[in-house]
Formats: C-alpha cells, structure tokens, sequence
C-alpha cells in the first residue's frame, strides 16, 4: 500500500481511501440500523418498542461526539505532520489520542449511565416507552470504551495509508453483530436488551482488532507507552482541532433532543417513531457523502502539509461535484420510493401515511447538504478548526433548533414545521459551509500555488 498522498491522481487516492472508510462505515451503522429493523417488527411492541431506541439516539450520538474529538482532531494533525516529515510528532499525537481515549471513556460511561432516566424523560421519552429507552441503554452503555476506540483509534489505520485494514475493523465487529441480533432478541426472547448486548460485543471486537494492528507489526506507527504520556500541547492541538468533529456530533444531539420534545407535544410516541426513522434514513443516506468526505481527508491534509496547494484543489473539486451527485440521487430515491424506507423501519401501518409525508418535508433539497459537508471537512482536513466549529453551530444551533421551535409554536404547521426545519438549515447553513470555503481556502490555495 503507498502511503504517500501526494502520489498519483488525486481523486483516485481519495476514492481509494474513501471506498474501504464507507464500506467501514455502512457496516458500522449496521449496529445501529440492523437493530431498529428487527426491533420496529418486534410482535406486539415494535412501534413503541422503535420509538424507545430512538429516544437512546443522543446518548450514541454523545459517545460518538467524544470520539470525533480524536478522529477528526487527532488523525489530520497526524497527517499534516506525516506530510511534513515529522515521524516523531505523528507517533505522539497517536500515543495520546489513545490516553485520552481511556480516560474520558470512563467519564462518560458514568455520567450516562447514572442519569440515563431523568435525561430520557427531558429528551420526551413517557411512561410507555421509558421501559424500552432505559433497558436498551443500560446495556449499551457498556460499550463506550469499545465505542471510542472503534470510531476514534480507527482513522490512524486509514490515515497510514491502509484503508481495507479499517474496513476490516469494523466489517468484523458487524458481522458478529448481525449474527447475534436475531439470537439475542428473537431467539433469546431478549427483545431490546438483546440488541443492545449485540451491538457491545460487535464494538469490542472491532476495538480488539484496531488495538492488535496499531500495536503489531504492519502499522508504520504503533501505540508505544512512551507516547501516551500526555503532551499538553500536542493535547491542545488536538482537542482544538477536535472540537470542530465534536460540535458538529453534539449539535446533532441538541437536534435529535429538540425534535423528540416538540414532536411529543405536538404529535405524540407516534411522530417521535416517525423522527427514529426519518434519522435512520439519513444516517444511510448521509454515509456515502461522510465515506466522500473523510476519504478525502488524509489526502488533503497531507498533501496541504507537503505544500501540494493544486492537489488539495483537486480534491476539493472532486469531493464537491461527487457529493452533490450522489445526494441528488438520492433525493430522488426518496421521491420515487418513499414506502419502501418507512416499512424498512416498521410494520406499523399507522406509520405510512405520515411517515411518508414526513419523509419528503424533511428530504426536500438534500443535496445542499453535501456543501455543508465538504465544506465543513475541508476546513478540518487543514487544521482550521475555528471555521470548521462555526458552520457547525451556524447550521444546527443558528437555524435547525430555533425552527424546530418556533415553526410549530407560530405557524399551524405542527409536526410539518420540525420536519421543514431540515431543509431549510441545509440549504442556507450549505451555502454558507461552502461558499466561505470556496473564497477563504480554496481561492487562496491557487494564489498560493502560483506564487510558489
């Protein structure tokens, strides 16, 4: 495997890192997904059952905040210090993005664990799917240091230049986890439990595998003892760069949290069923654009490291034209065959109609959301982190949480104006991400070029 990025065409090296990251990452949401299919059929209890485990959606979405502080702060440092010839700093900012791991792995196992039911009841859980929402978490959370691990420790596999090694990481686990699944639900009468035992033991496997290469022979830098002792400013740098991966991840959370609340005032357990599988599809939807986008990463930012300024314009062109393809494509999708997502989720027949209706308010212009991405991502893939951390909050805090809000607080839209809150956030909150990328990076990467 060549792990020189400034190599070969650009977009083929980005194709090459981003097809093994989003094969990685389809069986990764396999976790999650393949869980909410077999538990929205549960006999008797699926569509409360399903609502329940949506209510668990910002409790994963926090843990994966926690390792996007490493993934997406610790691993382009790490390629902009590759980049630049600096094997020493790259071997320490992979030392201490796993002690940091450990200890906030702990922090947060406690935390949620111990104030899981107040905080499902503030996220619009009641009394009929509390039972659900708690069992599942109370074993899921079991899982957080394996969690982090997965997502955060697995980027510096991708990062070294061996993509289809990281795809294996969690290929493994999901295979495990799509054994066990209906074992533990259906065959053990488990029910929600036995999703959630699954999906620990899939994560612990994925994490003992990223562990075995990062400390064996193949990987070109290993996890030695010696660069876990914490450096406080390669820490710095690091949480610095992260936080950006970080605020996207909890934004998505305050969302999630919101949407629950005002759909349960406005529409009941039914329309916070309906937002489970509205955030499902978009968690596949959304995985070919992140597998685009995170590809791209270790290849801009080390070739922005060795001063290739054309090259990382390459790939910001091939990342945006890509992106905004494939997520017309699937809007379309959603247009021509929107039953077929809903009963992918649940047997409910009361949740068609609506869900379908839901379905195309929340899809409309999806394709702006690509922008949002690649401009976002590009700002993280060269160390900026204060821009990358703005458009985040811009999109989801600015626009998503207040609409959210007021649209069925100051209009007769109801539940229709939580689901228009999407569209509108990517339109704007795209063109923004975008447009400032195009003109503050992307513009001046050229002059850059040519005066060099």
């Amino acid at each position: 495997m060549n792990s020189d990025f400034s190599e070969g065409k650009v977009w083929r090296r980005i194709v090459e890192q981003a097809v093994p990251l989003t094969l990685a990452q389809l069986v990764q949401l396999l976790y999650n997904v393949i869980d909410r299919i077999y538990i929205g059929h549960l006999p008797g209890a699926g569509s409360l059952a399903l609502t329940g485990v949506g209510l668990a959606f910002p409790f994963a979405t926090f843990i994966t905040a926690c390792a996007q502080l490493f993934s997406s702060g610790a691993v382009p440092l790490f390629s902009i210090a590759r980049g630049a010839g600096k094997e020493k700093r790259a071997s320490k900012i992979l030392g201490n993005a796993m002690s940091m791991i450990l200890v906030i792995s702990v922090a947060v196992f406690f935390v949620c664990y111990r104030f899981r039911e107040p905080l499902l009841y503030l996220f619009g859980a009641s009394d009929e799917t509390i039972g659900y929402a708690s069992s599942y978490l109370q074993i899921y959370l079991f899982g957080v240091l394996f969690s982090l691990i997965g997502t955060g420790m697995n980027g510096f596999i991708n990062a070294q230049g061996y993509p289809k090694t990281a795809m294996l990481s969690t290929v493994i686990g999901a295979v495990i986890n799509l054994i066990l699944d209906p074992i533990l639900i259906f065959g053990l009468g488990l029910g929600v439990r036995g999703a959630a035992a699954a999906s620990v033991i899939g994560q612990f496997v994925s994490a003992s595998w990223i562990l075995h290469f990062l400390t064996g022979r193949k990987a070109l830098f290993t996890i030695q003892f010696q660069n876990m002792i914490p450096d406080f400013s390669i820490m710095k740098e690091t949480l610095s760069l992260g936080i950006a991966g970080f605020v996207q991840q909890m934004t998505n959370c305050l969302v999630q949290i919101v949407c629950n609340a005002t759909l349960k005032t406005y529409g009941g357990d039914t329309y916070v069923g309906i937002m489970t599988i509205l955030n499902s599809v978009r968690e596949i939807a959304s995985l070919p654009i992140v597998g685009l986008t995170g590809g791209a990463q270790p290849v801009l930012g080390y070739n922005y490291g060795a001063k290739e300024y054309e090259r990382v314009r390459s790939g910001i062109r091939f990342a945006a034209v890509t992106g905004i393809l494939y997520t017309t494509f699937f809007w379309a999708m959603v247009l021509l065959f929107p039953s077929v997502f809903i009963r992918m989720f649940s047997s409910d027949a009361s949740l068609l109609v609506p869900g379908i209706h839901a379905l195309h308010l929340y899809f409309f212009g999806f394709c702006f959301m690509s922008l949002q991405f690649v401009g976002q991502y590009t700002f993280i893939a060269l160390g900026k982190a204060k821009q990358a951390v703005f458009f985040s909050l811009f999109r989801k805090v600015v626009l998503v949480v207040p609409l959210t809000i007021l649209l069925p607080m100051l209009t007769s839209l109801g539940t229709d104006g939580v689901f228009i809150a999407e569209p509108i956030s990517n339109f704007f909150g795209g063109l923004a991400s975008f447009g400032t990328m195009w003109f503050t990076v992307y513009r001046r990467l050229g002059k850059a070029e040519r005066e060099s």
